[in-house]
């Protein structure tokens, strides 16, 4: 798939920051369709396993805000003079690690959901996950849906953690059957009651 971002930096084990690739990296930087919220996102830590996570946040990096000092160059102009300064602006990625998966002895991938052991390094590139993709690492051994990381996300996705769910939800409901759809929305009502607890306690 698309490569979208690489990992500048971390907040946490599970909590991740990445810088969305550019025209300076890249000539054809990924679409903001692709590094959207709650897009699913993986990352290849070896050769048979690769770290799962999920666009949660975006900030914009501009260290050119507050200085009101008079432009010389254009940005056509500073792509020549000064790419480094361009550079500098970006879109930045707050991805949560969701699990990990690895490939098994048919050379299939095999998920496992969950706090991944392994740690991200610093320049991994991050690749978008296929819808066809995200729904194989929701599916368990018996071909049920299942997600082993819904605590996980509520803990440290923050305000974001509630629509983060919902949105994942959406994203497999399509390509659920009847039985797991109804088990879904069971999970959806309960979410839209801990927001509407969460709204009277404020």
């Amino acid at each position: 798939m698309t490569r979208v971002a690489k990992i500048v930096k971390s907040n946490s084990h599970v909590d991740y920051v990445a810088r969305v690739i550019d025209e300076l990296d890249a000539d054809a930087p990924p679409s903001p369709e692709e590094y959207g919220f709650a897009q699913f996102v993986r990352m290849p830590v070896a050769e048979t396993e690769e770290v799962v996570g999920v666009v949660y946040d975006t900030q914009l990096a501009n260290p050119d805000y507050g200085s009101f000092g008079p432009r010389l160059s254009s940005h056509a102009d500073l792509k020549v003079l000064s790419p480094d300064f361009l550079h500098e602006q970006g879109v930045l990625l707050g991805v949560l690690l969701l699990g990990r998966r690895a490939r098994g002895e048919g050379g299939g991938w095999v998920a496992h959901q969950g706090v991944p052991r392994r740690v991200v390094p610093v320049g991994q590139e991050v690749f978008s996950l296929a819808d066809a993709e995200v729904f194989e690492f929701h599916r368990g051994a018996g071909g049920a849906v299942q997600l082993h990381y819904f605590s996980q996300a509520l803990a440290h996705a923050g305000p974001f953690a509630v629509p983060l769910v919902e949105a994942v939800i959406e994203q497999l409901e399509p390509l659920c059957g009847p039985a797991e759809r109804q088990r879904l929305c069971v999970l959806k009502k309960s979410l839209v009651w801990q927001r509407t607890l969460g709204q009277l306690r404020l």
